[in-house]
This record gives structure tokens, C-alpha cells and sequence, in this order.
């Protein structure tokens, strides 16, 4: 049985790159000229209040006008880029594609640009439970996964597969963040059987770890990896990051639904040395170890307050404010303890004894404690997703103030800390020249 092939180039321009690594792979061979293609990037949405520094969350546009002018070059000209981005309060997609640069392959390739979010969804049979996925999806003859090389703090990585996720409507994608033994990790993956995934291109120009969101740490890893085999190329991409497949437990499951091995010595690599380029990204955030908060609660002191680290139930809508939560709580010490405030989120977490008032944070924890008799006094926040506003409405009354000032300092801080001198280029998230690609 012959081995999936994955190829691993150095980047240093997006077409010359890209070629070399499908070349390498042979990523096209496949594609046929009548093909009705779905390029799938990793855009999972963006914050238009606060700065964001976007390495190594998002495809870089620079990556995708090059993978486009590619296809044109070759005939291809039945091309859509679609996602399915957050829908905080509604839906992105558009917003995003104009913010990044995309309406010009629309201009000058005919591209057309898809939010799934406003088009309809098809119920998919998987067995035991059934999933709705975009009709644009499943109306392609070939999809171009395009993912980012990145950790993730619930899935350990986030790569092709997980990025199939995004085809999703909200409904089925917060199903995916189930509480049962068949979790986020066991649905997933199996979108990949049903899907004509042809082409998966990890964009690893930039790297990050502690993922999937702007809070990670990204790094300058200038790295492409193809495969027209799409667990292949996200076992190579987790190896890049240090992570063996069988560790993954979405990519484990994802062989195991093939009845397939998920080890490295079963893909035939070509291009660069792996070992070259192998580096450890952790994925996770650390807590204390009695689950009171991450870890900079304990080096400031912070005491009287509990915020229970997240798991897999808690979904995207809930885990975009997760982060402002705990920066707006570090904002309000004053150097006292807090009176007695525990937080909980998801659909699993219940609310402790011994606290005088208990924050249920989104619908899900709100249904889930509504009973919960370990509560003397609840703060509900019922949204779903929650509004971060309400809670700090909510929070004022209650005599704790929360700095909105604090949280835009640190979001600044998040974004200035990526300098030009370290590599990181704005301009690869933006409009491209075409006249850059000439010659190549």
C-alpha cells in the first residue's frame, strides 16, 4: 500500500512556496478543470472593538492570493472562498474578507467570497448523531483545506480538521462541545468522511502556541506543509509542533474511524527535514492547582475569587470572552480579597459551597446550575453567547468594578509586543500587489 505523501517547503514568497509544495505533493493531480473548488481558510473571526494581532491565528491573505493566482495560472475558474466565522452578535464573514484583502481575487479572478453563516445548512447523517453543514460546502466537486499551524487550548492542536468545523452551523458546532464521553474530540472528525476533501495547505508562515486565539504567543515558523491526504498533513503539521498523533485524541480518533495508522512512519514526507523544523508549542494555559484561576491569580495574591478553567463543553461564543473575564477581574483587585466569587462556564461545571455569590456565565451554565443548591446568591448572564457588557453592568452593581481601560491596555500590549524586526508583517494579512506574483 503506497504511503500519502506530505511535502514541507520554507516559504519565502506565497506562489513560488505554494508551488513547490504542491509540486512536491502532487496536491493538483487530482483537480480537473470543470471542478467547482472551495478554498476553506481558517478565519474564525475577529474583534472590531480592540486591536488584533492576527499571527498565527488566521490564513494569511498573502497565502491565499497565491494559492489563487496558482489555480487561475492552471484553468480553475470555479473557485469560492468560504467560512464560517463567529456570529457575535450576527455574523462576520463579509466584514472580514473586506478587512483582509479578499474583495480583489473577486475582481480579478471572478472568486466568489461565502459566509456560510447566511446561507443554508444540510442535516449530514453520521450514524449516531447528524451534523448541519453549509450547502456550499457540499456542493463542491474539491475543497482546499487551509488551516493554520497552531495549538489549541482545548484540542491540543488545531489544524485541517479542526478547521472543517468552521463548515458548521452554530447549532451543530456547539452540539460538537458536548458533555458526553463522545466530546468535541470524538465529532469532529468524522466531518472529514463525508467531505471531498482534496487538498489540505497548513499555512505555517507564522506559528503559535497557546492557541487558537490572539492571547497564544505566535512566532515567525515560515513554513508550508501540503497533502491531497488531509490526516496526513495535519500528523505532520502536529509533529512540526511536537505532538504525536496518538496523543491527539481528535487526530487518534480521526484513524481509528479510517482504520488507519496515525504514526509518522506511515507517511512518506518530501521537501524539508522535519527534525529541521520540529519545535515544542504548548497548547494549554495553567491553572492553580485548586482551580481558582490561572496562575497569575496566585503571583498577584489574588484571593476570595474563583474562575474555573474551561473544558470542552465551553464553546467559541463563551471562549472569545473567556479571556476578558479573567484580565477585567485582575483589573478590579484592589489588593483585598475578593468577596467570596466563583465563576463557572459550560454545560458541566457546577457551582462550589462556601461562596457568597455565584456567576453563572452563558445559557448553558445557567441551565445547568439552575438548581443548584450550593447557591446563596446567582448572578445570571444568560446570553449565547454572554454579553461581556452585561457582565460588567452586572458586576458594577454587585460593588466590584471592572477597569474596561485595564483590558484595552492589555490588548494593546497584545498587539505591540509583534515587531517588524522579528519578522511579523502586517502586510501579509492585507490586499496583495498582483504585480508581486509576476514572473513566478
Amino acid at each position: 500500500m503506497l504511503k500519502p505523501a506530505v511535502s514541507i517547503a520554507s516559504y519565502n514568497h506565497p506562489v513560488n512556496t505554494l508551488r513547490e509544495t504542491l509540486d512536491l505533493c502532487e496536491g493538483l493531480k487530482q483537480f480537473n478543470n470543470q471542478d467547482k473548488i472551495l478554498i476553506k481558510p481558517n478565519l474564525v473571526g475577529w474583534d472590531f472593538d480592540y486591536p488584533v494581532p492576527p499571527y498565527g491565528m488566521l490564513v494569511t491573505t498573502s497565502l491565499i492570493f497565491g494559492l489563487v493566482s496558482i489555480l487561475a495560472e492552471k484553468g480553475f475558474n470555479q473557485i469560492t472562498i468560504g467560512e464560517g466565522p463567529l456570529m457575535v452578535p450576527k455574523t462576520m464573514g463579509m466584514a472580514m474578507f473586506k478587512l483582509l484583502g479578499y474583495e480583489p481575487l473577486r475582481e480579478k479572478y471572478g472568486v466568489r467570497l461565502v459566509d456560510f453563516n447566511e446561507g443554508k445548512f444540510e442535516k449530514v447523517d453520521f450514524g449516531d448523531f447528524s451534523l448541519s453543514v453549509s450547502e456550499e460546502v457540499l456542493g463542491a466537486d474539491k475543497i482546499i483545506n487551509v488551516p493554520v499551524l497552531k495549538t489549541h487550548n482545548q484540542t491540543k492542536v488545531s489544524l485541517g480538521l479542526k478547521n472543517l468545523k468552521g463548515c458548521l452551523n452554530k447549532q451543530s458546532k456547539m452540539f460538537c462541545h458536548g458533555e458526553s464521553s463522545a466530546d468535541l474530540d470524538w465529532y469532529f472528525p468524522h466531518l472529514v468522511e463525508k467531505l471531498p476533501i482534496a487538498l489540505t495547505i497548513t499555512d505555517g508562515i507564522y506559528a503559535l502556541q497557546r492557541g487558537p486565539s490572539y492571547t497564544g504567543e505566535a512566532i515567525r515558523k515560515n513554513l508550508v506543509i501540503a497533502s491531497p491526504d488531509p490526516l496526513a498533513c495535519d500528523i505532520v503539521s502536529a509533529e512540526i509542533m511536537d505532538y504525536r498523533a496518538e496523543e491527539v485524541p481528535h487526530l487518534y480518533n480521526a484513524a481509528k474511524f479510517a482504520g488507519r495508522n496515525c504514526s509518522l512512519e506511515s507517511i512518506e514526507l518530501r521537501g524539508e527535514d522535519i527534525e529541521k523544523h520540529r519545535q515544542f508549542l504548548d497548547y494549554d494555559f495553567q491553572w492553580t492547582a485548586d482551580n481558582t484561576g490561572p496562575l497569575a491569580f496566585e503571583k498577584k495574591g489574588i484571593s476570595g475569587l474563583a474562575i474555573r478553567k474551561y473544558d470542552n463543553t465551553l464553546c467559541t461564543g463563551c471562549s472569545i470572552t473567556f479571556t476578558p473575564i479573567v484580565v477585567l477581574a485582575m483589573s478590579a483587585y484592589s489588593g483585598e480579597p475578593f468577596p467570596g466569587i466563583e465563576l463557572v462556564t459550560g454545560k458541566v461545571q457546577e457551582a462550589a459551597p462556601g461562596f457568597e455569590k455565584t456567576v453563572l456565565y452563558g445559557k448553558c451554565a445557567c441551565q445547568n446550575n439552575k438548581d443548584n443548591p450550593n447557591i446563596k446568591n446567582k448572578i445570571e448572564i444568560k446570553g449565547c453567547p454572554p454579553d461581556l457588557e452585561e457582565y460588567i453592568e452586572k458586576m458594577k452593581a454587585e460593588g466590584i468594578p471592572l477597569s474596561k481601560k485595564a483590558y484595552a491596555g492589555y490588548r494593546q500590549h497584545l498587539y505591540d509586543r509583534y515587531k517588524p524586526e522579528d519578522g511579523f508583517d502586517p502586510e501579509h494579512f492585507k490586499e496583495q500587489d498582483f504585480k508581486m506574483f509576476n514572473g513566478f
